[in-house]
């Protein structure tokens, strides 16, 4: 019945009918689990920046709830050849000021993208990197070519593509060369430009009114949005990390929508008629970076002064001295899956039943020994506090279960603002990660995080542990250009097993999503993560 009345909504946006809103729209107040580091969308590829932007830009592409493709400003798009994309763009669309949307907004935000001086890791730049040319032949098609084939452009332009407008600085014409600027003549908007609201003009279906950063956001109803307008006419975001404070503050009135109930609160909910829930699997796989590149490393201490890390051997010994189902059932209490490969199971280029990563200490002891390291050694897990769903515990899990191997483990759990930079630095030895399989398949963990860093082809980019193995590079490269399917699969699952059998990144699970919601209300639970303000819908008393 969600799908359904989703699917209406986008056939009424596409048509251009503008759907009545009715008049006791109001305020949502939502508490979020994880803050939004910026209101630039282009500053740090994390679902909470992204979720946030989803509010006030578009894309040329969305997705539906099931993470299912859908036009967004794009009306369509098509291989012209293996090199070439063309799309063709929504007619009628303004930002937020009244000014249309072109096919030069779409110019002037790649170019964006690759003059971002104020950005962390040039997220989203991952893409754009891989353009060698942009056309707009008129207002309304953009042809993009590729320096190779990209299967998965559709699905990459959808998760790192939000449209700003061309407006933002003086400009003469726009063409694509990103090393002379693309045609601006003064500075490049930066994110204090957008955290202050100067430049946050978006074609969203919200206006951003204020952010602060842990104080909350303030957004307003965008009257010139192209599609469905949203229900509520003001939005307020509350960033509330710890779980106990965001329930109370559901139950007390003081939220509408919070983010991640604590697993232990749904009983509460079920009881209370006034309240409900909705828990949703998502894509997002948990996991630790080992730094493998470094000898020594800063946060690993070993007595032959080495670092252990780099030994496959100790890297298996860790894998196996976790205790998945323990964390999944105790820490997540069942509100995950353990992880024993680095995307779901059956995912396009996953395997389709990964084997199980059996929690085995005695073996995991043995290797350490075999490995030169029979007395353990010191080391340094850094992670975050507020970013994860119980990052912090699971953290702490982590670290009790080496220590019982013989591995001597500290925790360092910090807030994400801090925690993000300080790892883009490689300031880290043991770092926690999470990634949502946002293109569906393999291909875009191991692009960023597992292929040996290539900067300028846009490979390797989130490789923050150093990690690089020939042969995984080999066959990994050869499948992201690979056009046929099939062929794309194979190579995939081949670049899977190589990666299971080396371990560059600790898999511990994948997480679901909780919301939880007052009476009156309903939520459509998202694969993505996304909490947003469009997805919540005022309840007729069926939940429908």
């Amino acid at each position: 019945m969600l799908s359904t009345r989703h699917a209406l909504a986008l056939l009424c946006a596409s048509a251009g009918i503008a759907t009545a809103i009715p008049a006791q729209a109001q305020t949502l107040k939502i508490a979020l689990s994880a803050e939004p580091t910026s209101a630039d969308p282009h500053y740090h590829k994390m679902t909470a920046n992204d979720a946030f932007s989803a509010h006030v830009y578009s894309s040329l592409i969305s997705r539906d709830a099931d993470m299912n493709l859908v036009p967004s400003l794009a009306t369509s798009w098509k291989n012209l050849d293996d090199l070439t994309w063309e799309f063709k763009l929504r007619h009628g669309v303004t930002f937020s000021n009244g000014k249309p949307f072109t096919s030069q907004d779409v110019l002037f935000t790649i170019c964006r993208t690759l003059n971002n001086e104020t950005n962390i890791s040039s997220s989203y730049a991952t893409l754009t990197q891989m353009f060698t040319d942009v056309q707009t032949p008129d207002d309304y098609t953009v042809i993009i070519k590729t320096r190779q084939p990209l299967p998965v452009m559709p699905a990459e332009v959808a998760r790192s593509l939000p449209i700003i407008w061309n407006g933002i600085v003086p400009h003469g014409k726009l063409t694509f060369a990103p090393k002379e600027g693309c045609g601006v003549t003064g500075p490049w908007p930066t994110v204090v430009d957008f955290n202050n609201g100067k430049d946050a003009i978006g074609t969203g279906p919200y206006v951003l009114k204020s952010y602060v950063k842990g104080t909350g956001i303030e957004l307003v109803r965008n009257e010139h949005y192209w599609g469905q307008k949203p229900y509520w006419k003001e939005v307020k975001m509350v960033p509330v990390p710890n779980a106990g404070p965001r329930m109370t503050g559901l139950l007390s009135g003081d939220f509408d929508l919070i983010e991640n109930p604590a697993a232990r609160d749904i009983q509460r909910l079920k009881e209370n008629p006034k309240f409900a829930y909705v828990a949703t699997p998502s894509t997002r796989l948990v996991f630790f970076q080992p730094d493998v590149g470094r000898n020594p490393s800063p946060f690993v201490k070993a007595a032959n002064g080495k670092n252990p890390l780099q030994d496959l051997r100790v890297r298996q010994a860790i894998n196996m001295a976790i205790d998945r189902k323990a964390i999944t059932q105790r820490i997540m209490d069942g509100m995950a899956t353990p992880a024993y490969q680095y995307m779901p199971d059956g995912m396009f280029g996953g395997l389709a039943h990964a084997p199980e990563i059996k929690y085995d200490p005695a073996a995991a002891k043995k290797l350490l020994a075999d490995a030169g390291y029979p007395d353990g050694f010191e080391l340094t897990i850094s992670s975050t506090n507020d970013r994860y769903i119980n990052d912090g515990q699971v953290a702490q899990a982590v670290a009790q279960y080496l220590s019982r191997i013989g591995i001597k483990t500290n925790v360092d759990a910090m807030t994400a603002s801090i925690y993000f930079p300080k790892r883009a630095k490689k300031e880290f030895s043991f770092s926690m990660g999470g990634w949502p399989s946002e293109v569906g398949e393999a291909s875009a963990l191991f692009q960023l995080w597992v292929t040996s860093l290539d900067a300028a082809n846009s490979l390797g980019t989130s490789n923050y542990g150093g990690y690089s193995n020939p042969a995984f590079d080999k066959v990994y490269r050869q499948a992201a250009v690979t056009v046929d399917a099939d062929q794309r699969r194979k190579l995939l699952e081949e670049s899977t097993k190589i990666a299971l059998a080396d371990v560059p990144l600790i898999p511990l699970h994948f997480e679901s999503t909780l919301w939880a919601y007052r009476k009156g209300i309903s939520y459509e639970g998202r694969r993505d993560q996304y909490t947003l303000a469009m997805s919540t819908k005022p309840d007729n008393g069926t939940g429908k």
